[in-house]
């Protein structure tokens, strides 16, 4: 048998969305180490899984190493449409399972689009063959409009940075119970009407702090700086989103952000891409206030939900308990 585990990512923003850049998205994200993806795969005559997404992912999988089936069971989820990347954490795991359960060695990232993971953003994919903080470097605008291409006419972005994040740093996960975040047809409609309208200022702002302070303050090791730059490129991006999602952050992540942003525990509070995750960012010392503060913002907007406080991942996803190579 064959075991994949990987964690969640968060996804703090894209650097562009406008046409008027020679690039466009390039994504910002961190890996998390909750909560987690398990996936385990055996041999077989066909395909067998009883969840329907990871079963289609599978049914790609067998496809692209030419297998005759496996066996895939899901031991353990993400939350769906959440903004914690379940859909590619989920895919990835899939196909890694099943290839080792062949004992058949792959690049995730050259056949992530075989299971269309990875179009817009490469954060996901970046984050599980390595895990870190990362930035990816986006695709050419001329390439890739308003419409993404076909599968199989795209490539998975390119890493441009990657660093690790401090050990002792936490992110604390609020997720409300609220309407999953867009995906599917309606993020690519919204995505489509996004960048048809992009106001190309606010990608060279996101690019000053993206440089000039987010990167500095994960090499510097000073959460408080990273906390404050990240939750920045959220709000940028929101001014993108705001006709889409109904407002910068979209109902009610706003007024859990809002209420989160008053402990002084958290160095920054953001919506994870669509939401309705919200994180904030802290450190080991002022983890407990922290997640005391985000059960308290759900209370306090009259919504059930869950807290999670999440360590940072800086490794790869696992194969049977040891690192991808």
């Amino acid at each position: 048998m064959a075991q994949v585990t990987t964690g969640a990512r968060l996804h703090f923003g894209f650097q562009n969305l406008s046409l008027a850049h020679e690039r466009l998205y390039g994504g910002v994200g961190v890996a998390l180490e909750e909560p987690r993806v398990r996936v385990d795969a055996t041999p077989a005559d066909r395909v067998s899984c009883e969840h329907p997404t990871a079963r289609e992912y599978a049914r790609r999988a067998t496809d692209v190493l030419d297998v005759p089936g496996a066996d895939v069971t899901v031991a353990e989820s993400l939350p769906r449409h959440a903004g914690l990347g379940s859909g590619t954490q989920l895919a990835l795991a899939v196909l890694a399972a099943v290839a080792r359960a062949y004992d058949r060695t792959l690049d995730v990232r050259e056949r992530a689009p075989d299971l269309d993971r990875g179009g817009r953003s490469g954060v996901g994919v970046a984050t599980f063959e390595r895990g870190g903080f990362v930035v990816d470097a986006g695709h050419p605008a001329e390439r890739f409009t308003v419409d993404r291409p076909d599968p199989g006419e795209w490539s998975v972005p390119a890493v441009a940075a990657r660093h690790a994040v401090p050990d002792d740093w936490r992110f604390v996960l609020a997720l409300p119970d609220a309407d999953p975040g867009r995906n599917g047809d309606e993020e690519d409609d919204s995505m489509r009407a996004v960048v048809e309208r992009a106001d190309p200022t606010i990608a060279d702002q996101i690019g000053a702090v993206l440089l000039r302070r987010a990167i500095p303050a994960v090499i510097d090791g000073d959460h408080e700086r990273f906390g404050a730059a990240v939750a920045e490129i959220g709000r940028l991006n929101g001014a993108w989103y705001a006709d889409e999602q109904g407002g910068v952050y979209r109902p009610p992540v706003g007024d859990v952000i809002a209420r989160l942003q008053e402990s002084t525990a958290v160095s920054g509070v953001g919506q994870s891409s669509w939401g309705p995750a919200v994180y904030a960012v802290t450190d080991r010392d002022h983890a407990d206030a922290a997640t005391d503060a985000a059960r308290a913002a759900l209370d306090a907007v009259g919504r059930g939900g869950e807290v999670v406080t999440a360590r940072p991942r800086n490794r790869s996803a696992s194969v049977n308990g040891k690192e991808r190579a």
